[in-house]
C-alpha cells in the first residue's frame, strides 16, 4: 500500500488535495488512483464526489483492474458490489479467482437478467455449489435456465444411506453444520420447542403454503401432498424430490427444527412459510447470517411478521444494509419504516424520496428529511 493512500485513509493530508484525489486529478499512477477513489467512496465529506469520479471512469481501465487479481481487494469489492456493479466488468470479476465466492453468491441473488446470464456463463460460477444452490432459489430464472442448475446441482448431491432416509427428516441434512455449534443449535431448538409448544400445536392442524406463491411452487406442492396421500414415504426416493417438495412433507414442529439447523436453501424457502411460528425460528437460527437478514429485509414476498422479527432484532438492525433495505421494501409496515428512515443517510433519503413502490408518506418524510440533511451538509 502507499504512503499518500495511508495517509489519506488517516485523514493527514490538506482538505485540497483530499479534493483532488475524490476528482482522480492527483499525478499518481491509474491504479493507485483508482485505490484512493475507493478508499474515499466512503469518506463522509468527499465520498459523493469520489462515487461520481468512479462512476465516469474509464471502462477499459476497469476492464484490467477487474482480470487482475492482484488487484487489492478494496477496490474488487468495490467493483463486484450488486449496487456498483457494470455488466462489462462482470465476467473479468466472476472468472477473478480473487473476487470471494460469497460475493458471487450475492450476485446469484440478483433480480437482474443480464446478471443472471453472466453467472450462467461463468464456469467459476457454474462450479461453486453455494453459487448454484441461491441460483435455484432465484425466481428470475427462465425455466430452461433453473434446469441448467439443477443439472448442475446434481454433481453436488449425495445419495442417501439407508439410515439416512430412514431416519429423515428428524436427521435433517445440512451443508454448513461445521460453521455453527451443533450443541447450540440443539439447545436453542429445545427452548423454542419449550417456549411455543402451544403455537406450534395449534399450526399443525394448518396445510402447508407459502406466502405469494408462484405457480411452480403451487404445482411442486400439490404433486407433493399427492403423492404423499397415495404411497409410503419409504417407497419415494428423496434425492429426487426438490427441496421445496421435501419440506412440503414435514410437520410444523419439523418445520420449525429445520429452520434452526437447515441450510441457506431451507431457509430462504422457510422465511415464507405461512404458518408464523415457522418464519420466526427461521429468525432465531443461530445459522443466520446478516447477508441472510439483509435479503430477507428486501423481499416482498414475505409477511409483516418477519420484517418486523428482523427489526426488533438488535444484532440485524444495527446492519446500516438491513435498515435501509427494510424502509425500502413497499411492505414494510409504515410505523416501522417512518421510525427508520430518520437513520439513513442522505443519498438513500434522495433515492427513497422517488421510489413510487413506497408509501406517499414515507416518500414525503424522506423527501423532508433528505432537504433538512443536505443542508446541513452543505453548510459544513
Amino acid at each position: 500500500m502507499s504512503r499518500l493512500i495511508e495517509l489519506i485513509r488517516r485523514s493527514a493530508v490538506p482538505a485540497n488535495m483530499m479534493r483532488s484525489a475524490a476528482l482522480g486529478a492527483l499525478a499518481i499512477p491509474e491504479s493507485e488512483t483508482l485505490e484512493i477513489l475507493v478508499c474515499l467512496a466512503q469518506h463522509p465529506i468527499f465520498g459523493e464526489q469520489a462515487q461520481f469520479t468512479l462512476a465516469g471512469w474509464d471502462e477499459n481501465s476497469l476492464i484490467r483492474a477487474s482480470q487482475d487479481p492482484a488487484t487489492p481487494a478494496e477496490v474488487l469489492e468495490y467493483l463486484s458490489s450488486p449496487s456498483n456493479i457494470r455488466p462489462k466488468l462482470l465476467p473479468s470479476l466472476l472468472a477473478n479467482p480473487a473476487v470471494p465466492e460469497a460475493r458471487l453468491v450475492e450476485l446469484a441473488e440478483s433480480k437482474s437478467r443480464e446478471t443472471l446470464s453472466l453467472l450462467l456463463a461463468s464456469q467459476r460460477a457454474l462450479g461453486l455449489e453455494k453459487v448454484l444452490r441461491t441460483l435455484s432459489l432465484n425466481h428470475h430464472l427462465l425455466p430452461a435456465e433453473s434446469e441448467q442448475v439443477e443439472q448442475m446441482l446434481a454433481q453436488f448431491d449425495k445419495p442417501s444411506s439407508p439410515l439416512e432416509i430412514q431416519t429423515a427428516p428428524l436427521s435433517i441434512p445440512s451443508i454448513d453444520d461445521s460453521e455453527t455449534d451443533i450443541l447450540q443449535i440443539e439447545s436453542e431448538i429445545a427452548r423454542f420447542h419449550a417456549e411455543h409448544a402451544a403455537e406450534i400445536a395449534e399450526a399443525e392442524a394448518k396445510p402447508f403454503e407459502l406466502t405469494d406463491l408462484t405457480d411452480d411452487e403451487t404445482r411442486e406442492i400439490q404433486q407433493s401432498v399427492a403423492a404423499r396421500h397415495t404411497q409410503a414415504k419409504s417407497q419415494v426416493e428423496p434425492q429426487r424430490l426438490s427441496n421445496l417438495q421435501r419440506i412440503a412433507r414435514l410437520t410444523v414442529g419439523e418445520r420449525v427444527q429445520l429452520a434452526m439447523k437447515g441450510n441457506r436453501e431451507d431457509r430462504f424457502i422457510l422465511i415464507r412459510d405461512g404458518a408464523k411460528i415457522v418464519s420466526s425460528a427461521v429468525l432465531e437460527s443461530p445459522k443466520l447470517t446478516d447477508s441472510e437478514a439483509e435479503q430477507f429485509a428486501t423481499m416482498k414476498n414475505v409477511t409483516e411478521n418477519v420484517l418486523r422479527g428482523i427489526a426488533g432484532k438488535r444484532k440485524f438492525i444495527k446492519l446500516y444494509p438491513v435498515m435501509k433495505a427494510l424502509c425500502s421494501n413497499p411492505r414494510c409496515p409504515l410505523d416501522l419504516s417512518l421510525t427508520l428512515v430518520k437513520s439513513l443517510i442522505v443519498r438513500d433519503l434522495k433515492d427513497l424520496s422517488a421510489n413510487k413502490n413506497v408509501a406517499d408518506t414515507l416518500r414525503k418524510v424522506a423527501l423532508k428529511l433528505f432537504r433538512e440533511k443536505n443542508t446541513v451538509k452543505k453548510r459544513e
